[in-house]
């Protein structure tokens, strides 16, 4: 995964496990659950609590569990993914606070309506958690799919968030 060099980071105690968070000079690069899949390799970065990307993310994220906020406003560095992945994760912040989209209905979206299984990889991958809202991806059936974070916290954000979740069963 290409980083930009000067990516910084910090750890934050989030009300579902605490979370590492990562910037570059463009904007918030990285919001991962500590152990998730797809994890970063922090050892060449910086830690810098107080760069005001994390501050903000942090600040926005604390707002977002108290449910004062629905959605953010922070600059992305999304650069770190293949045209494609980026594509994907573009498409994830047009699902609106509350609502969720199926595979396959993201991949017609974006113009590509066979490329279900590659966007589950892409959507799979996205680096900034919650603010890259790829938790609000489900089965075609309105399953609660694979969420590299876990699904008790995939579960955990949509009811935060009043989404309506299926009684179809967890794959």
């Amino acid at each position: 995964m290409k980083h930009d060099p000067f990516t910084v980071f910090t750890s934050w105690a989030g009300p579902l496990g605490a979370m590492t968070l990562a910037a570059t000079s463009r904007g918030l690069s990285g919001v991962w659950f500590d152990g998730q899949r797809h994890g970063p390799d922090t050892s060449t970065w910086r830690i810098d609590p107080a760069h005001p990307v994390l501050r903000a993310a942090i600040q926005q994220l604390d707002e977002y569990f108290a449910g004062q906020r629905t959605s953010f406003d922070l600059p992305l560095d999304m650069h770190a993914g293949t045209p494609f992945q980026q594509q994907v994760w573009q498409a994830l912040l047009g699902i609106a606070p509350g609502a969720t989209a199926s595979y396959g209905s993201l991949s017609a979206a974006i113009g590509k309506p066979a490329a279900v299984r590659a966007l589950g990889a892409a959507v799979g991958r996205n680096p900034i958690s919650i603010v890259v809202p790829c938790h609000r991806v489900l089965g075609a059936n309105g399953s609660l799919t694979g969420y590299a974070g876990g699904l008790e916290r995939k579960t955990a954000l949509l009811s935060l968030e009043g989404a309506a979740l299926s009684t179809a069963p967890h794959h």
